[in-house]
């Protein structure tokens, strides 16, 4: 049973999505998921930020006319059976009408709250899945269309970031097996158990894909890309980039997290619970195999797999000689950054304990700077400082465990080109290394390792 997570962007694209399933059903099953056309979630969110504070029910009017217009010109240019056309304009009319009423109560409201924002965010889905299905049914498949609530996806209340819950697994199977024909899913939103709309945050139409995947047993789980796969690093820095024929779970969750940005961290997790192998595909070329991410048994040849660079983040350094020999600093940190909503992406700590820096999202430094001196007295932690103007840089690869001088090749990499390293991060498990370098250094840094593993061949 093969599965596809699809991004679409206009009618013509619709109907070539149409074309691969036809493509790909002949000898499989298929469960599709989409997304929103391209850039309409983006609009959806600041049509709703504008209503807030302004309260303009004029502009939401224009935009409402602007986003119909393009949907029904997508079902236009993608459907050709009148009747077919015609119902699924029904159908987002419809929809359209509702999100209306809810853009209007903003307005008068004056508010949006996060659970406002996940009901507009995942219009762009639900406007998309009708038109595909109904794609579908005109090329003669049949077909039906679900949100993500209809196909069994329940979550936890936490909107903008909801997460599934373990009946999830169960609910997908009666909603959706046997298959009839090819259901379109809406990827990104999902209800909790009170019947409210959630989405499932960055990487969701992925994880809706994989969730349904992993839940009706598929043999493999396919997300369809604009890229060939995943590659050595990013084809913009280092053109002579390769794909990645095979890659382990692991080796892909460190990738992700660390800048590769065909997936994300938690895109692949329900495969890896049932152990169902994904394939990255490319929407344009359907016949190159792509990348297959499969378990941490994969052949270890290659060494480092990829180099990766993360831009948006910045450094953050707490020092003090208080620090030395107190019980629970690190923890109390840890607590005060997570209490106040900050990520960190990257820890590193001195053996002499006087010291903890920490690589956090871009954008919160004034915010855990704030929690921090709150959270210390000044006879503990002396200095916070914090660095703008800096990148990760990452190599990945199940092949470094065990392998010793990795570590030394990339840093004597690093010193050769002059690159000044800031701050080191190795976990145990000796999958990855990554650093912290200036934001001037961090493309030249990934072109030197590039380089020096010969990862496009060049060295």
């Amino acid at each position: 049973m093969k599965f596809g997570g699809v991004s679409v962007a206009d009618g013509n694209r619709l109907r070539h999505v149409g074309d691969l399933v036809a493509h790909f059903h002949r000898d499989n099953e298929i469960v599709l998921v989409t997304s929103a056309l391209q850039g309409v979630t983006d609009e959806l969110l600041a049509c709703a930020r504008r209503a807030a504070s302004e309260g303009n029910v004029s502009d939401v009017m224009d935009f409402m006319e602007r986003i119909t217009d393009r949907h029904n010109q997508a079902i236009a240019d993608a459907i050709q059976n009148p009747a077919i056309a015609k119902e699924v304009q029904g159908i987002i009319s419809e929809k359209l009408s509702l999100l209306e009423k809810a853009y209007i109560g903003i307005c008068y409201l004056g508010e949006l709250t996060r659970r406002s924002l996940d009901y507009i965010s995942g219009y762009g889905e639900q406007l998309a899945a009708p038109i595909l299905s109904g794609v579908l049914r005109d090329m003669g498949i049949e077909s039906q269309h679900y949100t993500g609530r209809e196909a069994g996806i329940i979550t936890d209340s936490n909107y903008g970031d909801a997460r599934p819950l373990e009946k999830t697994y169960g609910l997908i199977p009666q909603k959706l097996l046997p298959l009839k024909g090819v259901p379109v899913v809406t990827g990104f939103i999902a209800q909790d158990e009170k019947g409210t709309n959630t989405t499932l945050g960055r990487g969701g139409s992925d994880l809706s894909a994989s969730l349904i995947g992993a839940a009706i047993n598929a043999d493999e789980i396919w997300f369809w890309k604009e890229t060939s796969g995943i590659m050595t690093t990013d084809p913009k820095i280092v053109p002579e980039a390769k794909t990645i024929p095979t890659i382990s779970y692991r080796e892909a969750m460190e990738l992700s997290y660390f800048g590769a940005k065909v997936l994300h961290p938690r895109a692949i997790e329900p495969a890896i619970k049932k152990g169902i192998p994904v394939r990255v595909k490319c929407t344009f070329d359907p016949e190159d195999p792509g990348t297959q991410i499969v378990r941490d048994d994969v052949p270890k040849e290659d060494v480092i797999k990829a180099v990766t660079l993360h831009q948006k983040v910045e450094l953050l350094n707490i020092s003090g000689a208080g620090m030395i020999g107190t019980l629970g600093v690190a923890a109390r940190a840890f607590t005060a950054l997570a209490e106040a909503g900050i990520n960190i992406v990257m820890i590193s700590q001195g053996s002499s304990e006087a010291n903890i820096s920490m690589v956090i999202e871009e954008g919160q430094a004034d915010r855990a700077d704030e929690a921090l001196r709150s959270e210390f007295p000044r006879d503990v932690v002396k200095e916070i400082s914090h660095d703008h103007d800096v990148c990760t840089v990452a190599v990945t690869g199940s092949g470094m465990a065990g392998t010793p001088g990795v570590a030394a090749r990339v840093f004597k990499a690093m010193g050769q080109a002059k690159i000044n390293v800031v701050m080191i991060s190795q976990a145990s498990g000796q999958h990855n290394i990554s650093f912290v370098v200036a934001s001037a250094d961090g493309e030249r840094a990934v072109r030197e390792l590039h380089r020096e593993f010969g990862l496009g061949g060049e060295a």
